[in-house]
C-alpha cells in the first residue's frame, strides 16, 4: 500500500484538528501519516483536546498549534488529503497545496465554543473525539489502492456527513 499524507485544518488548530492528526497516526500507522494546522492557530493546544487524547493513551507530545502555511511551501510534506474539520475552515479561502491533494469538508461542531459546567464541556470534547475516530476508522476501511480519484472523493465526502 503507498503512503499517505493527511492534513486536517481548522481556523484556531487547537481541538479538532489535533484530535484528529493524532487519531490518524495510531490507526493509519505506518501506512498514514498525519499532520494538522489552522488558517489563524491560536498557538495553544486546548487541554480539554489533549485529555481526551491522554484517555485514548494517544501521545500528545508532538501536539502543537501551528499555521497552514508550514504545509502551502516547497519543502512542506506532499499532501495526499487534506480535511477541513471545522465550519470555519471550510468556508476560508484555502493555499494552493502542492499536488493538488483530494479535499472534504469533516465539519464537527466546535466543542470549545460549549458554554456550561465542566461536565457538559468534556461530554462536547469527548463526543468530537468519537466523531473523528468514527470519520478516520471509515476512511482507514476504504480500499485506497482500488479506488479511482472520483470514487474516492465520493467516499471521503460521505464519510464527512457521518
Amino acid at each position: 500500500m503507498p503512503h499517505y499524507n493527511v492534513l486536517f485544518l481548522c481556523t484556531g488548530n487547537s481541538a479538532r484538528s489535533i484530535m484528529a492528526e493524532a487519531i490518524m497516526n495510531r490507526k493509519g500507522h505506518p501506512n498514514f501519516t498525519a499532520f494538522s494546522a489552522g488558517s489563524h492557530p491560536t498557538g495553544v493546544v486546548r487541554p480539554e483536546a489533549l485529555h481526551q487524547l491522554n484517555k485514548a493513551g494517544l501521545d500528545v507530545t508532538a501536539a502543537r498549534s501551528k499555521s497552514w502555511e508550514e504545509f502551502s511551501k516547497p519543502d512542506a510534506p506532499h499532501l495526499s488529503f487534506v480535511f477541513t474539520v471545522c465550519d470555519n475552515a471550510a468556508n476560508e479561502v484555502c493555499p494552493i497545496w502542492p499536488g493538488q491533494p483530494m479535499t472534504a469538508h469533516w465539519g464537527i461542531p466546535d466543542p470549545a465554543a460549549v458554554q456550561g459546567n465542566a461536565e457538559e464541556i468534556d461530554r462536547a470534547f469527548s463526543q468530537a473525539f468519537q466523531t473523528l475516530d468514527r470519520r478516520i476508522s471509515l476512511f482507514l476501511s476504504l480500499p485506497l489502492g482500488i479506488l479511482d480519484s472520483f470514487a474516492i472523493q465520493e467516499q471521503i465526502n460521505k464519510i464527512g456527513k457521518q
